[in-house]
């Protein structure tokens, strides 16, 4: 188990998956996760305030992570609990990185791996969540492989 922050005040708007009270939480995460192109995995999700918390299981560390993302990268989100447990091969997690003002791939990839052309090598790591190499923003928070 382990809690991931994040920027509260970036990410998608999803208004109603953090309305106090919201019965249908779980099933409007899920229904994000499989919007976002990570599939229907087996999770559950439950809202307290500004912390989601994700309980399930995943095939491999790499969805895990993904999803975590993806329910981080909400407004309003300041936490997420992952109680996501890996039925497949255990490998070393990514890192986490939050994008700052001014940030490209190219520049986080500069200052992660010291190498600027790298920057595919993070975009090919947050498929399905980002689209496009150009369309990061500030407070984002983004997988960063070994």
């Amino acid at each position: 188990m382990s809690i991931f922050s994040f920027v509260k005040e970036a990410g998608e708007k999803l208004i109603d998956l953090l309305t106090p009270g919201n019965a249908n939480a779980s099933e409007e995460l899920k229904k994000h996760v499989e919007q976002v192109g990570l599939g229907n995995p087996n999770i559950t999700a439950t809202v307290d305030g500004d912390k989601v918390t994700v309980s399930g299981e995943v095939a491999t560390q790499e969805e895990k992570e993904k999803i975590i993302l993806a329910a981080g990268n909400i407004a309003g989100v300041a936490s997420v609990e992952d109680k996501i447990t890996v039925t497949g091969p255990v490998v070393v997690a990514s890192k986490f990185v939050v994008v700052e003002k001014g940030d490209t791939l190219s520049a986080i990839s500069l200052r992660v791996y010291g190498n600027a052309n790298q920057y595919n090598k993070i975009f090919e790591a947050n498929k399905p969540l980002l689209k496009d190499v150009n369309k990061i923003y500030p407070g984002q928070t983004l997988r960063i492989p070994e």
